[in-house]
């Protein structure tokens, strides 16, 4: 990727630690923060999150806000395109996103701690959907193997 704006993908499997690393990178950088949990299309909805980061994020510096209490899509929220940009969610770091990225980062942390930090974080509503997440999750990984992608590995989302 050359002459354009600094992009970072942050992937992760659920409760690894991406959102605070990427809410720390977001302050240092003074930039722009698209956070997937604002764009997943319900609870099924990773690969067409994964696949928006590129054809909406990316290239068309917007997205489609998803609006989990009305379970339907919200607002357009609009990108500046002159501004660094950090995504993060699990599904960023595919490899068609890559290409378009100037950094890819992955947040390893096991599944016994991820689960904990996870279900601490959002508590019971969470809870009844882990396992469906898990396997989303497992189906991406075992595709685009967002690891080898990764420029940089962070062990539990720590800086």
């Amino acid at each position: 990727m050359s002459g354009a704006r600094p992009v970072i993908l942050i992937d992760g499997r659920s409760g690894a630690g991406k959102t605070e690393m990427a809410v720390e990178l977001v302050a240092a950088l003074n930039s722009q923060f698209v956070s997937l949990d604002d764009v997943y299309p319900g609870w099924d909805g990773l690969e067409a999150a994964s696949g928006m980061v590129r054809t909406d994020i990316l290239l068309a510096n917007r997205f489609h806000c998803w609006d989990w209490y009305a379970d339907a899509p919200g607002d357009w929220c609009d990108l500046d395109p002159g501004l660094p940009l950090v995504v993060e969610g699990s599904g960023a770091l595919s490899r068609a996103n890559r290409q378009l990225a100037t950094l890819g980062v992955w947040v390893e942390l096991d599944e016994p701690a991820r689960k904990a930090r996870a279900l601490a974080r959002d508590g019971e509503s969470y809870a009844p959907h882990w396992d469906a997440w898990a396997a989303q999750e497992q189906v991406f990984f075992d595709r685009e193997r967002p690891d080898l992608l990764a420029d940089l590995i962070i062990a539990g989302g720590q800086l």
